[in-house]
């Protein structure tokens, strides 16, 4: 199976840019990757992204004017998955998570002047961010209404208090994307908006900001871990309110869309890694008198991970190109992709490591840590249970207005009796 993902079918800048990104992480990247369970060296990432950016391969999906390489939504998956071919890939080429979420948000919704302030450094890699939102129980996990962090007008500033928990890349981050709950009298009364909640540029070395805990993880290689962050008495002025306030939940939209779709086009790279490893496998690896590739039971395994590493590729092309035209209809359908990509990244991992045998669970292989680190894919914004309530949901809602409109109704059984 060709690991890469199919050509022909973008523009011709976006090929280039996808073969130049393939090429420096087979050429360069690969050859730096740490042992399997082991994080990626600070000085090692920085020297990397340097290369990144002397190769022309430097954030992808920023805009030119903040130095990056200007593809739109549509076309990120392609150079996405290259990237997600080594676990450190996307954090060398600047595309991980949440940085890359929250560079597409700022670029959407941000002022001049957060861009210059927040933007330019973050998508150039001279800082990192991290986005605030998870709460410790009953705060707001997948359940967003139930945030507990508050913004009180404070004059002309705003007064933060709450406690976050797995603040991903806090350890590192130079600031932070906070979500809090402001009261009726914060939000824009132009806009119809209540009580609701607002996001909060906050630099970390704010007074009050305390960083927590770490939380230990099975992943290892997003920069800056999961941590607990503590806002005491948090003072940000006006200008650090991202967008307008009162808004921040349907800002969340605009962010966790495309952010859900990334992180299955970086899992989809490493995915189609572990296919590579699991088919060199088979096709060299003699049992009972054949290759394992020729054997039935694996056969089974490896068609079965074809399969889903195709569905996945359609599921997040069409997500993406939903995107583009419609924020709203392609975030619905991101829930989709995300527990499909989520499930099938994981068998076909599995499965690689199950058709390598004891390799695949020793460090002589990556696999076993790839399968660790895509685990938490299955929770991570959202777990698969949340986004299946929220799809049934829509789905159902979808259809009692169809109905309502004037669709046909089709649950209605007909009698057959006394008929021969």
């Amino acid at each position: 199976m060709n690991s890469t993902p199919p050509e022909g079918q973008y523009p011709e800048a976006v090929e280039n840019l996808r073969a130049r990104t393939r090429q420096f992480i087979r050429e360069t990247v690969i050859p730096a990757e740490p042992r399997p369970g082991q994080a990626l060296n600070v000085s090692v990432r920085r020297d990397l992204a340097a290369a990144a950016r002397a190769a022309r391969v430097f954030a992808p999906h920023v805009p030119v004017e903040f130095g990056g390489q200007g593809l739109a939504v549509e076309h990120w998956s392609p150079v996405f998955q290259e990237a997600g071919y080594s676990p450190i890939g996307p954090a060398v080429l600047n595309a991980m998570a949440p940085d890359e979420g929250n560079m597409h948000m700022l670029n959407l919704i941000g002022t001049a002047e957060q861009k210059r302030r927040f933007l330019a450094p973050l998508a150039a890699g001279d800082i990192s961010s991290c986005f605030a939102m998870t709460e410790p129980h009953p705060g707001a996990g997948s359940d967003p209404a139930a945030l507990a962090t508050t913004a009180v007008r404070d004059g002309n500033r705003w007064r933060i208090n709450g406690h976050k928990r797995f603040t991903s890349g806090a350890t590192l981050a130079g600031f932070a994307i906070v979500m809090a709950r402001t009261d009726a009298d914060a939000a824009d009364g132009a806009h119809g908006a209540s009580t609701g909640a607002s996001m909060f540029l906050v630099p970390m070395d704010t007074p009050g900001v305390r960083l927590g805990a770490p939380i230990h993880t099975m992943d290892t290689y997003l920069p800056g871990g999961h941590s607990h962050l503590h806002f005491e008495d948090v003072l940000v002025p006006d200008s650090g309110v991202l967008g307008e306030a009162g808004l921040g939940f349907q800002y969340a939209q605009v962010r966790l869309g495309p952010a859900r779709l990334t992180h299955c086009m970086r899992w989809l790279g490493l995915a189609r890694r572990a296919m590579d490893i699991m088919l060199d496998r088979a096709n060299t690896r003699e049992i009972f008198g054949a290759h394992l590739a020729q054997l039935g039971i694996a056969q089974d395994m490896i068609a079965q991970s074809v399969m889903d590493i195709e569905t996945s590729d359609a599921i997040i092309a069409k997500c993406a190109r939903l995107l583009a035209v419609d924020a709203k209809a392609g975030s619905a359908l991101s829930s989709v992709a995300k527990v499909h990509c989520s499930e099938a990244v994981y068998r076909v991992m599995d499965r690689a490591v199950q058709l390598c045998g004891g390799d695949g669970v020793s460090d002589g292989l990556p696999l076993m840590q790839y399968l660790n680190e895509v685990r938490p894919f299955r929770i991570y914004d959202g777990s698969t249970e949340t986004h299946k309530w929220a799809i049934a949901r829509r789905a159902a809602a979808e259809r009692r207005r169809a109905v309502a409109g004037g669709e046909p109704f089709q649950g209605t059984a007909v009698s057959h009796e006394g008929e021969r």
